[in-house]
């Protein structure tokens, strides 16, 4: 077999321009890992990226990919990889700049693969990935969140915000989730101690808090309002719309009062990798999966993302 089938478009617009076609399998390079592909999952970039919001940055050349988390099996490794050998059960994501996971093969590197949890099945291992690996790096190492601390989590039964609710518990903070109200009850039993609705509940009257961890991208200026004294906020996602005002605005926060934005791009590695693998297999975090697509139904997949109000991830089931 020389071909595989990957999830592509031709051009920026709706779901409707995702398709699936037949590509070659890439060539291992000395330093990559080729990864038979099981599971991937819809992430928030890839609907702004699909949709044209970021061309200034992926530029107007096309068939573009789509895809960055993966859950698989090794099938080829380059001459000089050694922390990855054929049969290897992993997980990981491939180059943020490429996408390109949902597909049946996907080319990694072996510092972005780590082991899978052997505790869980592809749909579920991969419903972890970018919310486990980007709350982990967003709280511990951004924000510093301490035990006994007051953590907010924005957007909170999302893809990132159900993983947020758990690692800030996990880390020993009093985690308030704010979410839409048909998802309160089920924020609350991933561990939220306090839920709000966010269409009733004026942002303003929130607070304070230690820590924000905002998913939204909108209201940073609020946001950062509800800190107590020497509060953190950690903004995962960015206003696609307003992106000069609100990367000026994240700038600003920097040197202009108190209550500094952090912004950071999601890059696991594999110690952050295998350390989330810890956490699942024993338990103190749990995948929280909406829908479970076929590689055909991508359209659906991104469809379902956009429609909004999504308890955890959208998943693409590949084989």
């Amino acid at each position: 077999m020389t071909t595989m089938r990957a999830a592509m478009y031709d051009r920026y617009g709706p779901p409707e321009v995702l398709y699936v076609g037949e590509v070659p399998i890439p060539e291992v390079s000395a330093d990559q890992v080729l990864v038979r592909v099981h599971a991937s999952s819809v992430n928030g970039g890839e609907l702004s990226g699909r949709q044209g919001k970021l061309q200034l940055l992926t530029g107007r050349r096309f068939p573009k990919r789509v895809g960055i988390d993966l859950v698989g099996t090794v099938e080829r490794v380059g001459t000089e990889v050694s922390s990855a050998a054929v049969g290897d059960r992993v997980w990981g994501a491939v180059d943020v700049t490429a996408f390109g996971a949902t597909a049946e093969f996907a080319l990694v590197h072996p510092d972005r693969i780590s082991l899978a949890p052997t505790t869980l099945d592809a749909d579920d291992a991969v419903s972890l990935l970018a919310g486990g690996t980007t709350s982990i790096t967003a709280l511990r190492d951004h924000a510093h969140l301490k035990p006994g601390e007051r953590l907010l989590v924005r957007g909170a039964s999302g893809g990132v915000g159900s993983l947020a609710v758990q690692i800030g518990k996990l880390f020993g903070a009093h985690v308030t989730g704010l979410a839409g109200a048909g998802n309160l009850d089920f924020v609350r039993s991933i561990g939220a101690d306090e839920v709000r609705d966010y269409r009733t509940t004026p942002l303003a009257e929130l607070g304070p808090f230690d820590v924000v961890l905002d998913t939204a991208g909108t209201d940073h200026r609020t946001l950062r309002g509800l800190l107590a004294p020497g509060g953190r906020m950690v903004a995962v996602s960015l206003d696609v719309d307003r992106l000069p005002a609100s990367l000026g605005y994240l700038a600003g926060s920097a040197v202009h009062g108190s209550g500094r934005v952090r912004f950071f791009r999601g890059d696991p590695r594999s110690d952050l990798l295998a350390e989330l693998a810890r956490y699942a297999e024993s338990r103190q975090v749990r995948p929280v999966v909406d829908t479970v697509h076929p590689l055909d139904g991508i359209a659906a997949a991104h469809r379902a993302l956009e429609a909004g109000g999504a308890r955890g991830k959208h998943i693409v089931h590949i084989g």
